[in-house]
């Protein structure tokens, strides 16, 4: 545990502006009693991180990373978790007392702590909307609790060639769909949406009556029509907020040694969209 003079932390990224990490840190230091500890947001692209990352002296105690970083800054760091390395993204820095600036990736058991906390502990399937940088994530996640094939909806081969790839490197039974198909997804057990805002407004109508769990990684808007439609036939919906306060747990805690207050951080990132949404 570092002793509570002055530390600072901060997340990075482009854009960088709406992040809620700020306020989900401040969170969790006032609540232990961090007096003397900040966080911040710093605009920060792929060409300025190096010159950022040789800016920070002996009061930093860790950084949170946003697109376009997750890869980026790899080359920066002096060791990575297995966690981080399975997908190539680091999402959490550690500036320890000694000087090494360590990657991890809290968003992977994030994911699975979420979706544990609604009662989801295996699946026999499941299927992923969508191929980026979360999806890649997602598969990571399903990795551990999945023990059946997964199917991926994409919309180019070259989106797909990226799931295979990744399924083989994760160990994950990964299926191509093609987006067309992407209302066959909702019957799965379990679905994990990682698209943009808007994209899966279309499948709302397609949602069963009686569906499994939606695993919704957007918080804002919030919630999207799909995550709406899927709360009205009363089956349960984890939401992007849900991912961003277990990943940003287990980031305070990496850089404080303390544990951090779930409660009060889901609390203050609430309270931030409601104030947000008027």
């Amino acid at each position: 545990m570092r002793s509570n003079e002055a530390h600072r932390a901060a997340v990075l990224g482009s854009p960088i502006a709406h992040s809620l990490s700020p306020v989900l840190h401040r969170a969790a230091y006032a609540e232990l009693g961090l007096d003397h500890w900040s966080y911040d947001r710093f605009e920060v692209d792929e060409a300025g991180l190096p010159g950022f990352m040789e800016g920070l002296d002996s009061s930093w105690a860790g950084l949170s990373l946003t697109m376009p970083l997750k890869r980026a800054i790899i080359p920066l760091l002096d060791g990575t978790s297995d966690t981080a390395a399975s997908v190539e993204a680091v999402n959490t820095v550690v500036l320890t007392e000694d000087g090494r600036r360590l990657g991890d990736n809290t968003d992977i058991p994030g994911m699975v702590a979420a979706l544990r906390e609604r009662g989801v502990e295996k699946v026999e399937t499941a299927a992923v909307l969508g191929a980026g940088a979360t999806a890649s994530s997602a598969l990571a996640a399903l990795a551990e609790i999945c023990t059946g094939p997964v199917t991926a909806y994409v919309r180019s081969e070259a989106r797909a060639d990226e799931m295979r790839g990744w399924g083989e490197r994760l160990g994950v039974d990964v299926r191509i769909a093609d987006w067309a198909e992407a209302d066959e997804a909702l019957r799965a057990p379990l679905v994990i949406a990682t698209t943009p805002a808007g994209t899966t407004d279309a499948l709302a109508g397609a949602v069963p009556s009686a569906p499994g769990t939606l695993f919704d990684v957007l918080y804002d808007p919030w919630p999207t029509a799909l995550a709406s439609r899927w709360a009205g036939t009363g089956a349960s919906v984890v939401g992007g907020l849900d991912l961003l306060v277990h990943q940003a747990v287990l980031q305070v805690e990496q850089m404080t040694g303390l544990d951090a207050p779930l409660a009060v951080m889901r609390a203050a990132g609430e309270a931030a969209l409601a104030a947000q949404s008027h």
